[in-house]
């Protein structure tokens, strides 16, 4: 297993979780994004710069993942490829995106985007939380619970 970072909307403090499970887990951690992105210094974790660009980031994600690794990403459809190449989906708010539910929220995605395009204000998500964090740590914690282990 590996976890790729959709890094360029990661909340630090996600990334500050993800950096401390890799070096309890010594399972390597990729964050991409745009811009380089600071790491700690580890042998399980590193930051790849890719060129500006719409979907960029999600793209070389998406070539990169094979089945069983773990993508954090609030991207649904980058959650749907990943999960069509039988990758792992978590969002930075602690929501596992599977099978059964990511239709559903490529569905809602595409209907509120087509709200926004007519003109109609949506808003945004809310702010992220502590709850957030705390979601997504206990979701992490059991997900890597649960993987296969090397022997």
């Amino acid at each position: 297993m590996q976890i790729w970072v959709d890094a360029d909307a990661c909340p630090r403090v996600i990334r500050e979780i993800l950096f401390r499970a890799a070096t309890r887990t010594a399972i390597p951690v990729t964050l991409i994004a745009n811009q380089m992105i600071a790491v700690p210094p580890s042998p399980y974790i590193r930051s790849v710069q890719v060129p500006k660009g719409f979907d960029v980031a999600d793209d070389e994600i998406a070539l990169r993942v094979s089945p069983g690794d773990l993508v954090i990403t609030a991207d649904i459809p980058l959650a749907s490829q990943v999960i069509e190449r039988g990758g792992l989906v978590l969002d930075p708010r602690g929501e596992r995106l599977t099978k059964e539910n990511i239709r559903e929220r490529l569905s809602m995605r595409d209907f509120m985007q087509g709200l926004r395009d007519s003109g109609v204000e949506t808003g945004g998500p809310s702010g992220f939380s502590a709850a957030d964090s705390r979601a997504f740590g206990a979701a992490l914690d059991r997900l890597l619970a649960q993987r296969p282990r090397q022997t």
